[in-house]
């Protein structure tokens, strides 16, 4: 499956060695196709640096086994086509992992996306981590 990684997931499994590094070494692991773009790296170098620095050799040691794409500009068009209450600095998120063609968007941000856990838009069902690892093992 090709998953997309949200920021807060790489920050996540970078900053310590719990349950969201367990994941997506799982997924890397697995054989799953993770994926993520320069727009959520750059996000969680940007908390990394501020937050804990110590985690930024760990993920320069994830985002070497996993596919990173460029940041894209805005795409107007694919941004009017996702009539979702999302705030603009989460829309491109979505809108990458739509591009990359991901069956799965993984993402820890509750306040945004949590109202669209469980759901799919334009081919992209949109996860926690809990969720996902649920439905993997399904």
């Amino acid at each position: 499956m090709r998953i997309f990684l949200d920021a807060n997931i790489l920050f996540s499994a970078a900053k310590a060695h719990g349950a969201v590094r367990r994941l997506v070494e799982m997924l890397i692991k697995a054989r799953h196709e993770c994926c993520a773009d320069g727009f959520v790296l750059e996000e969680a170098r940007r908390n990394l640096a501020a937050k804990a620095p110590e985690g930024l050799v760990v993920l320069d040691s994830l985002v070497a086994r996993i596919e990173v794409a460029r940041a894209q500009s805005f795409d107007a068009a694919l941004d009017a086509a996702l009539p979702l209450p999302l705030p603009d600095q989460d829309r491109p998120v979505l809108a990458a992992a739509i591009r990359l063609g991901c069956a799965a968007l993984v993402t820890g941000d509750r306040t945004h996306f949590g109202p669209l856990y469980g759901k799919s838009f334009r081919g992209v069902a949109i996860h926690s981590p809990r969720s996902l690892a649920q439905a993997l093992l399904r």
